[in-house]
């Protein structure tokens, strides 16, 4: 059980929790797929994040318009989650690279 430094002077016995509010959350599956948005004239790429975890199951999917232009949107359990703690949790529950971050070519 991995410990939280806490205000106080010592350390607390509280579990770190990965995402606040959601218990045991794990990852179901990280799919990519093609959307149109309302007024878009375009297709678009959008990732969609399933979840699962004590309380239920949902997916957070976002949806890069633009380079500066970012929006998530969540499905059963994080559906009425506001845009910053989407966010957050997509990040937190993002599966991690096992890999190296870079791959170096090898020409020759």
């Amino acid at each position: 059980m991995s410990k939280v430094q806490s205000p106080g002077d010592g350390m607390s016995d509280a579990p770190v929790e990965l995402v606040p509010g959601l218990t045991d959350p794990r990852v179901l599956s990280l799919e990519r797929f093609l959307i149109r948005t309302r007024g878009g004239s375009s297709t678009q790429s959008a990732w969609r994040l399933s979840v699962a975890c004590g309380e239920g199951q949902g997916a957070i999917v976002i949806i890069e318009v633009s380079p500066e232009e970012t929006f998530h949107r969540g499905e059963g359990i994080f559906l009425g989650w506001l845009q910053e703690r989407m966010e957050a949790a997509y990040r937190a529950l993002l599966p991690k690279s096992e890999g190296p971050s870079f791959e170096t070519q090898q020409l020759g």
